[in-house]
Parts: C-alpha cells; sequence; structure tokens
C-alpha cells in the first residue's frame, strides 16, 4: 500500500487543482493521499469526488499555519471537522494575517531592489483563498529575480530573510488544542528541516505530547538520514507516530514527487482509530 500523507493543491501554494491532483496519484498507484492545503479546506470536496471517480482513499486534512518562539512551524491535521467554530475562526485569523502582510512584503522587496506590484503576485494565487510567500517567489521567479521558490526563499523570504515581515501564526500547542478538539489527529512537519532542530530540540516533544500532538513527519525531503534515524528514535520514545510523506506541490517545488517518501500502513491504521475514537460520543 502506497500512502502519500502530505500534498497541496492550487487552493493554497500547490499548481494542481485538487481534481487534477488526486488524478495524478492513480495514475501513478497511490492508494492512499491525504490533501493537506495551507489553512484551508476549500480543496477537500473536489478532492473527494476525484478520489471515488479514482479509487484513491482520501485522508481529509490540514497544514495548519502555527509558531513556536516567533518562528514559523506548520502542523498537519488529519481529519478534523471542517465545521468546527473555534477552528475555523482561527483560520480566518490565520490567512487574514497572510493577506495583512503582502504590501509591507513588497515594500521590502522593493527596497532590496527587486519591486512588484500586488497584481504581478495576485495573478500566482489561482484558487487558494489568500495569499502567501509562495505566491510572491513565484512572482519573484516570473520577473526573473530568481530562478525557483526555493532560491526566493533562502534568498529573501524566510523567515529572518531580508524580505521577511512576520505575520499572525496560531501558537504551536493552541494549534495542537484545536485540531484535536475538532476531533483530529496532529502531526508536526518537516520538524528539522532546513536545520531548524535548535526550534523543536527533542526535550520540547514530550512537551508537545502532553499538549495532545500525535505524531512527527520523519521521512520528508528536508531531513538527511541521521535526522530521520533521530527523528525515528525519538518518535519511539515518546509514543509520536512517525509518518513520511512528499510534501508535493506539483511544479512549485522540485524533488517532492508523489510518494517520493510514504508513510507505513499500521501508522496510517493508528491514524485511522485514533480519529474513530475521538469521534465516537465517549472521544
Amino acid at each position: 500500500m502506497i500512502i502519500d500523507l502530505h500534498t497541496h493543491s492550487s487552493v493554497s501554494d500547490g499548481t494542481d487543482a485538487p481534481a487534477a491532483l488526486v488524478a495524478k496519484a492513480a495514475r501513478e498507484g497511490l492508494d492512499v493521499l491525504a490533501l493537506t492545503d495551507h489553512d484551508t479546506f476549500a480543496g477537500l470536496a473536489e478532492a473527494q469526488q476525484a478520489a471515488e471517480r479514482h479509487g484513491v482513499q482520501l485522508v481529509p486534512g490540514i497544514e495548519m499555519s502555527t509558531q513556536h518562539e516567533g518562528r514559523s512551524v506548520h502542523l498537519l491535521g488529519y481529519g478534523a471537522r471542517t465545521d468546527d467554530p473555534a477552528l475555523t475562526a482561527e483560520l480566518v485569523r490565520v490567512r487574514a494575517g497572510r493577506e495583512d502582510r503582502l504590501t509591507p512584503l513588497l515594500q521590502r522587496l522593493a527596497e532590496l531592489g527587486l519591486p512588484l506590484s500586488e497584481e504581478q503576485v495576485r495573478v500566482h494565487v489561482g484558487a487558494s483563498p489568500s495569499v502567501g510567500r509562495p505566491h510572491v517567489a513565484d512572482a519573484m521567479v516570473a520577473a526573473g529575480y530568481v530562478a525557483n521558490r526555493a532560491e526566493a526563499f533562502d534568498r529573501y523570504l524566510a523567515d529572518g530573510g531580508p524580505a521577511h515581515v512576520p505575520r499572525y501564526a496560531t501558537p504551536l500547542r493552541k494549534g495542537i488544542r484545536l485540531i484535536r478538539a475538532a476531533g483530529g489527529v496532529t502531526v508536526v512537519a518537516h520538524p528539522w528541516g532546513r536545520d531548524r532542530e535548535w526550534l523543536l530540540p527533542e526535550p520540547l516533544w514530550p512537551e508537545l505530547v502532553e499538549a495532545g500532538l500525535d505524531g512527527i513527519e520523519v521521512d520528508h525531503y528536508d531531513h538527511g538520514p541521521e535526522q530521520r534515524r533521530r527523528l525515528r528514535a525519538l518518535a519511539g520514545r515518546t509514543g509520536l507516530l512517525p509518518t513520511g510523506s512528499s510534501d508535493h506541490h506539483g511544479l512549485g517545488k522540485v524533488d517532492h514527487e508523489l510518494a517520493s517518501n510514504t508513510t507505513a500502513p499500521e501508522v496510517l491504521a493508528e491514524i485511522r482509530a485514533r480519529l474513530a475514537a475521538r469521534r465516537s460520543p465517549a472521544g
């Protein structure tokens, strides 16, 4: 069974429409696909319809923008109720923070000699309900300032970079609580990617387990072999579920092809068991 639990569509910062993403997954032999767009559930209905047509099992998900000590942390949530009032209100606040950041971010780029108009950015937004840094990166690529999204982030847009502008993101523990209260399962995405182990060091993880965290994304393009080994050992010590995913964005990220990293069937089974328990009256 081939299981990929972290992908994005054009409803956030991927380049494939939800139905096209599912069709691609079917062509490439995936059995299970999670759609985890940034801070929105808007693509799930289309993806579910496509999954039923193509015989792919869809895990409904989200990638929530959270922060720890002022730095970005991405939190995957699976199976949460999409109409939960507290969670949906928080997602609205997160998306508004992303929109509010656009003007000062473009001002920073102009000061660096990389002028872009808001219109140049918005042509890359597609069906997304809000504009994010990847859309700015795409506009930078189109303007010839950088070769790809990775260069845009590495040189300008990443946290602490010369064009970075802080925005509201949910505190990590609050995000864990909100998704769990909505019946979902939570996994921290690519926690040690881009040399960020200092932000989420090993002693912190038992505290996140106490807050309700369910898992760690271990197998990811941004983690090297030694990081994967240590994260898997950490998962074993703390009882966290070790997942693996492609973080596929279509043409938006290189080397993140579908099923380039996958999740073990027994881990998916445990995710589903926890979801069933949290949906029960006693859960």
